[in-house]
């Protein structure tokens, strides 16, 4: 886990954003005023392996035409999964872990950076695994958890490799969005949740920018989404 500290950022995209969609604005500050804990890496095929073993979650997800497990981050996992495994973890642990608010996940994401990535406005060479990110696993499959440099927080894949699932219900804009940085689980449009930072297979200005959302029903397992732990920090 790394802590992050209080901060307050610029959430969602700008209207000449390539590829920005109606969902991402309007842009609006949020202030985050206390710090909390975020997974270095996605949770991995042996963390989620470790909750079976013990008895803390009855699925075990498949990886996907021999991919492999063990660092590869867990796939084939829904939202509704990953509330069984943050529930585990908790009870195990002492400690109040969650899924991070989807503000929360845009400012661990952008680090500092206002940009359309936390290193500029282009995706580059090897910043990530995408469709058209140029690295060794582009848009075939998951590559091991930090195999790519780390953005300005530390946190490593926060885009590409596996899209993230978030706390929040999906709405089709910000308006009314909460600003202190907590979870919008109201008025959900057909039970939809959503995922952020893209996976091995998304194109990289679609579903890769910081600001990018995707909804998708909370039951949906899909072989690019997985997803990152949070906490608050208890002073």
């Amino acid at each position: 886990m790394v802590a992050l500290p209080a901060g307050e950022f610029t959430m969602g995209s700008p209207a000449g954003e390539t590829d920005r969609k109606y969902d991402e604005g309007p842009q609006h500050k949020v202030a985050i005023t206390t710090e909390f804990a975020v997974g270095k890496f996605e949770v991995t095929f042996d963390e989620w392996d470790a909750c079976v073993v013990l008895g803390g979650c009855a699925y075990q997800p498949p990886d996907q035409k021999g991919w492999g497990r063990g660092t590869t981050p867990v796939i084939n996992v829904g939202w509704d999964d990953a509330q069984h495994y943050v529930a585990w973890l908790t009870k195990r642990t002492n400690k109040p872990y969650r899924l991070l608010s989807e503000a929360e996940w845009e400012y661990a994401a952008r680090a500092g950076s206002d940009k359309a990535y936390p290193w500029g406005e282009q995706i580059g060479v090897k910043n990530a695994n995408c469709d058209g990110c140029k690295s060794d696993w582009d848009d075939r499959e998951t590559a091991p958890v930090g195999s790519f440099l780390p953005n300005a927080f530390g946190l490593y894949d926060m885009h590409g490799n596996v899209q993230e699932w978030v706390e929040d219900c999906y709405h089709a804009s910000y308006e009314g969005a909460p600003q202190d940085g907590s979870a919008w689980t109201s008025n959900c449009i057909d039970n939809r949740r959503v995922l952020r930072g893209g996976s091995w297979y998304g194109s990289p200005t679609r579903a890769l920018r910081s600001a990018s959302r995707l909804p998708l029903s909370g039951g949906y397992q899909g072989n690019h989404n997985g997803f990152r732990v949070g906490r608050a920090l208890r002073r």
